[in-house]
């Protein structure tokens, strides 16, 4: 059964830190591009961060450039995501998901070009002023 499973949310004051995580199974990450968006009530769904299959080419919302690292652990099967300097704008629920097609890099699958479905419970990330 192919599955994402997010984690690593929760309520952190300004300036926080939190490390998400998202755990693959029933396929392999290796082969696939990946990336954290974001849904916050009332507006269109975010792209946060998105890495390619190998690991390489991460890019960044501009919102989130200098406080997130993404990172790739294909041993592991899971993708994380280090935000740092949180602040309250960075609220929202925060899913994974997969270019299951193989072929975008990156930039493009966090580009607006992409439908993004989300069909994962997400991690809820709450940020307080």
């Amino acid at each position: 059964q192919v599955q994402l499973v997010e984690s690593g949310g929760g309520f952190v004051q300004t300036g926080g830190s939190l490390n998400l995580s998202c755990v693959a199974s029933g396929f392999s990450l290796d082969g696939y591009t990946i990336g954290f968006f974001r849904l916050v009530p009332g507006k269109a769904r975010e792209a946060v961060s998105c890495i390619r299959d190998s690991g390489s080419e991460p890019t960044y919302a501009d919102p989130v450039k200098g406080r997130c690292t993404i990172s790739k652990d294909n041993a592991k099967n899971t993708v994380y995501l280090q935000m740092d300097s949180l602040k309250p704008e960075d609220t929202g629920e925060y899913f994974c998901a997969v270019d299951w097609t193989g072929a975008l890099s990156a930039d493009y699958y966090c580009s607006d070009k992409v439908t993004i479905t989300k069909w994962t419970q997400g991690t809820q990330v709450t940020v307080s002023s």
